[in-house]
């Protein structure tokens, strides 16, 4: 008597393989929202810098690092709203705009929340105070923290319904 056979079974993916399969799947969206992104990014940039380390009038903040990055973060939080709803997630924004708006602004206040942490450690437990390190506090590191929160966040929580 020969042993029971049992049928051939699939073993499941590994987590990385349908990682870069998510990934892949939503690549067009990732490239949008990687443009918006980048605009926003810039956008960020300049107003951070400028009023952090510009000439004058402009540096009237530059002691107050924290609030100047609040400033550039909503600056550039209207470049990703305008993008990220016409065009990033066009086909799945909702009728709600107050709502969605407002859902928009909380997840960004989390984004700004994520990078004026990295801010205030590199400024007030690292004591790092030159350009550089702001910038690769709050506009590297801090940013791109943010960014992976909010995409996860406009995907899941924003912009969940159909156009």
């Amino acid at each position: 008597m020969s042993p029971p056979s049992t049928p051939p079974t699939t073993a499941p993916r590994a987590w990385p393989v349908r990682a870069v399969a998510a990934v892949w799947a939503r690549r067009i969206e990732l490239l949008r929202f990687g443009t918006v992104g980048g605009a926003a990014y810039v956008v960020n940039l300049v107003v951070f810098n400028l009023l952090l380390h510009g000439p004058p009038p402009f540096d009237v903040l530059a002691h107050k690092p924290v609030t100047v990055n609040v400033i550039a973060v909503a600056v550039s939080t209207m470049v990703a709203w305008i993008g990220n709803r016409y065009w990033t997630f066009a086909e799945h924004r909702t009728s709600h705009r107050v709502r969605e708006l407002v859902e928009f602004g909380l997840v960004n206040i989390g984004g700004l929340v994520i990078s004026s942490a990295c801010l205030a450690f590199s400024r007030y437990v690292l004591g790092l105070e030159s350009p550089l390190a702001d910038n690769v506090a709050a506009n590297g590191v801090g940013l791109v923290l943010g960014m992976i929160f909010r995409y996860v966040m406009y995907r899941t929580v924003v912009f969940r319904g159909s156009a």
